[in-house]
């Protein structure tokens, strides 16, 4: 049987494709998950549609993205921690906290695009960076300072 997917799936194909699946597969699973639709001209044209409805979607995300982009590339924060002998930190600075510090000052960021290799544990400046989108990326100044 003959269908379109409508997003892209794992061993089948991307979105747009049109594949031979066995009868029972497509009817059965593909169907009512709304993964494809059967081959027939009607649904290449809503395919199309909503390919085309996808693309105006991402650029209009990435647009925003953009503007987020210049202005956090502006903007630095300061995380007070309390330190032990010799400067020692307790704890580390993570990316849940330097989300919290941007939302503070007005700047909406999810914690999982802040971009992190490991928890920052020692005082001092750090320039991270925040994954707004694909081909999207700001720098934010971080100061870990002592209480």
């Amino acid at each position: 049987m003959k269908i379109i997917l409508r997003q892209d799936y794992e061993n089948l194909g991307n979105a747009g494709d049109i594949v031979n699946v066995k009868p029972g597969y497509a009817r059965n699973f593909l169907l009512p998950k709304k993964i494809a639709y059967p081959a027939k001209p009607n649904y290449v044209r809503m395919i199309e549609e909503e390919k085309r409805q996808k693309e105006q979607r991402a650029r209009k995300e990435k647009k925003l993205a953009e503007e987020l982009a210049t202005k956090l590339s502006s903007v630095s924060v300061t995380i007070s921690v309390s330190v032990g002998e010799e400067d020692k930190m307790f704890g580390s600075v993570t990316s849940q906290d330097i989300a919290a510090e941007l939302e503070k000052q007005g700047h909406e960021v999810d914690r999982r695009k802040i971009v992190l290799e490991e928890p920052i544990k020692a005082l001092g400046i750090y320039s991270v960076p925040i994954k707004l989108f694909p081909e999207v990326e700001a720098n934010i100044k971080v100061w870990v300072v002592k209480e």
